[in-house]
């Protein structure tokens, strides 16, 4: 596979790619409509609430009457090395058969059985193998976080997408965070001059440290200030992260990741006109509207511009720990990253 050269060359080429993913090729299907012929859905991964809380959305009554999808099978692994994850396999695997999934004993199975794919394996780690199995496919998938356990392994999922004209679209649930939509797209507090964010923390030793849990925190930060995110620098505490972006424009983007005392979500948004509180969080309702979207048509709500730039903040972020809390460039993380 042909490794991305420079930032600015892998936007252009998957920009190019994505204009007409929604038109041609890639799984095009005609169902999605209506509950009387719904779109069969898979999942990948059962070591996650979100695979029963998306089964749940999409399989009720009333989901599939107004969705026109189900999801009617499902591979359980997962995590086999993580065991806050993989303990919970035997479990959510029964909630999951209550809602009329099927479990099947591989990816290549369930590949034949579905026209769209959840890959909700909360383990980072298998995702690039599981993850290219998928594209090779032609299956259009929405990656839930994170996308890999490291940024080279992202940049290879893109890269693989692009290479099949294979749709995929992966942010966290805080995306859809109350007023950040507005206030990026609708001009709510006037023009955007920086935000300040906040989510837990915790960390996996496996993972990079805010690709674990830190990215909810970091999508709400880009979804208000958008692309264009130059370089970040992190201060680390045992409880707490401090992580400061500097965008285009010298607009500032802060994120606090927290792990110890009270935790939750939220942020604050700084306009030319207004300063706004960013909230509450109001579940999965948002996003599983754009999943759904996005398999119908096969445009990604997020660009995976925005998606890179995302995981190469929280690269750098643990870059810059290596050094000291020097401010470190995202190109040249991105460049450091690329596949070999």
């Amino acid at each position: 596979m042909k490794s991305i050269f420079d930032r600015r060359k892998f936007i252009k080429t998957v920009t190019v790619a994505g204009a007409g993913m929604g038109l041609a090729g890639s799984g095009v299907f005609t169902g999605g409509t209506n509950a009387e012929d719904p779109v069969p859905v898979g999942i990948i991964g059962l070591d996650t609430s979100h695979s029963v809380a998306f089964t749940r959305l999409i399989n009720s009554p009333e989901g599939a009457e107004q969705t026109g999808f189900k999801v009617v099978a499902a591979f359980p692994y997962g995590s086999r090395t993580i065991e806050s994850s993989y303990t919970r396999i035997p479990e959510i695997t029964e909630e999951v058969k209550g809602m009329g999934v099927d479990i099947v004993d591989s990816i290549d199975e369930l590949l034949d059985r579905v026209e769209v794919v959840l890959l909700e394996t909360n383990d980072g780690n298998p995702r690039l193998e599981q993850a290219l199995q998928v594209i090779e496919a032609g299956k259009r998938m929405f990656i839930d976080k994170p996308v890999a356990a490291s940024l080279q392994d992202t940049i290879s999922i893109m890269e693989a997408s692009r290479q099949y004209d294979s749709p995929i679209f992966s942010t966290s649930s805080l995306r859809y965070i109350n007023s950040a939509h507005e206030v990026r797209y609708e001009n709510l507090i006037g023009e955007v001059m920086g935000a300040e964010t906040y989510s837990p923390a915790v960390l996996e030793e496996s993972h990079p440290d805010l690709f674990w849990y830190g990215i909810h925190g970091v999508e709400t930060l880009f979804a208000v200030l958008g692309t264009g995110c130059r370089s970040v620098s992190r201060t680390r505490r045992e409880g707490t992260d401090i992580v400061v972006g500097t965008w285009e424009g010298d607009r500032m983007g802060t994120f606090r990741g927290i792990r110890a005392g009270r935790r939750g979500y939220g942020g604050t948004a700084f306009g030319s006109e207004e300063i706004l509180t960013l909230g509450p969080y109001e579940g999965y309702g948002g996003l599983m509207t754009d999943i759904l979207q996005f398999f119908r048509t096969g445009v990604a709500p997020v660009s995976l511009e925005e998606t890179l730039e995302v995981y190469a903040f929280m690269e750098g972020a643990d870059e810059s720990t290596r050094r000291g809390g020097e401010q470190v460039s995202l190109d040249e993380v991105i460049s450091n990253a690329q596949p070999t």
